[in-house]
């Protein structure tokens, strides 16, 4: 009998949500010695120059706020690092080099799952926890949602304040106005509080404007997939439907501990997303997946047709653009497996 995602309810303590904050494996043994800038993009030296510079000082604040006499003074206001630029420049390989040659504690996380953190610690107990912390890194800053966007500016306020130093990367989608020009003066903007701490980095590298996502593999069919994920030890198999509505039942910091352990995900009778609700918690999903490396294999509809071209041009366009790249990549991991 093939195990199912849906008959999954980890139990996870919110407070664990923290010492949970690194980066995804891929990253674990980055450094900036093992990136190499393109000789043709000198914005790429100047990024890992700007970012070991931002270690050297925000190591520093590190000494003095844990100095003797520091519980009898104000901590000096973290310093900021911003590093923005396209598709596949290395900026999470800068994010999480910045992580790996800071003292501890530290963080790391992506824009969604900090929000989710805060969502479950609630805004105190989250800044209580992460006050200590020498660096709070985020993935994919994200300005589409402007609740959450006032909820993560706070917070960084509150922790910058405390000392706290704090380095972000953002993509710039591909044939967005300015090409990434103008997502600092967005991002500056919306933490205005917190924007003079701010250092704005451009990370520029090969222009994918005119390059589409490559063509998704046929799914299979619903007997050729349940006899895959019944010759896969560790697969699972599940129905989209049930698959999606098991996803609202479960808070989106959980959706990591859901996949853990799992070789490969199996879905049958994939489909359009019905609502934007749904297809969001799809895009959370993918990216747990593809944090683990887990392959995806499907019948039904392909996987680049489960956002609509209604949603696509939407606001949350990055997103889901995000998600299906990430889907296609994780079902051609797949196709080599077999």
């Amino acid at each position: 009998m093939v195990a199912r995602l849906c008959d999954r309810n980890p139990v996870i303590s919110p407070d664990a949500l923290v010492d949970e904050m690194v980066p995804p494996s891929t990253f674990d043994h980055v450094s900036f010695d093992s990136y190499i800038p393109d000789p043709n993009e000198p914005s790429q030296a100047q990024a890992v120059a700007k970012a070991r510079d931002f270690v050297a000082r925000a190591s520093k604040l590190r000494g003095k706020k844990k100095g003797f006499f520091s519980r009898h003074k104000e901590p000096e206001h973290g310093v900021g690092l911003y590093l923005d630029g396209g598709f596949g420049v290395g900026k999470t390989h800068l994010l999480a080099s910045v992580y790996h040659s800071m003292p501890g504690p530290k963080s790391f996380a992506t824009f969604v799952e900090v929000t989710h953190v805060v969502g479950a610690l609630g805004f105190t107990n989250a800044v209580e926890r992460l006050s200590n912390h020498t660096v709070l890194c985020i993935d994919e800053f994200e300005l589409d949602d402007p609740g959450d966007t006032m909820l993560v500016s706070r917070l960084l306020t509150e922790l910058s304040a405390r000392g706290v130093s704090i380095v972000a990367t953002s993509n710039t989608l591909p044939g967005q106005l300015g090409e990434g020009r103008f997502a600092a003066q967005d991002f500056l903007r919306e933490i205005r509080k917190l924007s003079g701490i701010f250092e704005t980095i451009r990370v520029d590298g090969p222009d994918y404007r005119h390059r589409d996502l490559p063509p998704a593999p046929e799914p299979k069919a619903e007997a050729e997939l349940i006899a895959t994920a019944e010759a896969t030890p560790g697969a699972t198999l599940d129905s989209f439907d049930d698959l999606c509505k098991h996803l609202a039942t479960l808070h989106p910091f959980k959706y990591k501990a859901l996949v853990d352990g799992v070789s490969l995900v199996c879905i049958d009778g994939v489909h359009p997303a019905p609502d934007q609700t749904v297809a969001l918690r799809i895009v959370v999903l993918a990216d747990r997946l593809y944090d683990a490396d887990i392959p995806v294999t499907v019948a039904g509809s392909k996987l680049d047709e489960i956002f609509t071209e209604e949603m696509i041009n939407g606001g949350y366009r990055k997103k889901y653009l995000r998600a299906t790249s990430r889907l296609l990549a994780l079902s051609r991991f797949a196709e080599s497996k077999v």
